[in-house]
């Protein structure tokens, strides 16, 4: 019984997957901290916050929850 090779499109979705997995951003509790606490200041506008952070709008909304 062998096994069935991967696809080419198989192939690409796989290495899709582990570079994103590669790339995404593991911020700190103390970076988060700092992110949210800078946001609730109100010296910027939070899009701008987020802008300069290089994090999305709703991630920051969900870490000030």
């Amino acid at each position: 019984m062998s096994k069935k090779p991967m696809t080419t499109k198989a192939e690409a979705e796989k290495a899709v997957k582990d570079i994103c997995r590669a790339t995404r951003k593991i911020h700190s509790a103390e970076e988060k901290i700092r992110i949210v606490l800078a946001g609730l200041r109100g010296e910027d506008s939070i899009a701008d916050l987020c802008r300069r952070e290089g994090i999305a709008q709703s991630l920051y909304y969900s870490w000030s929850r």
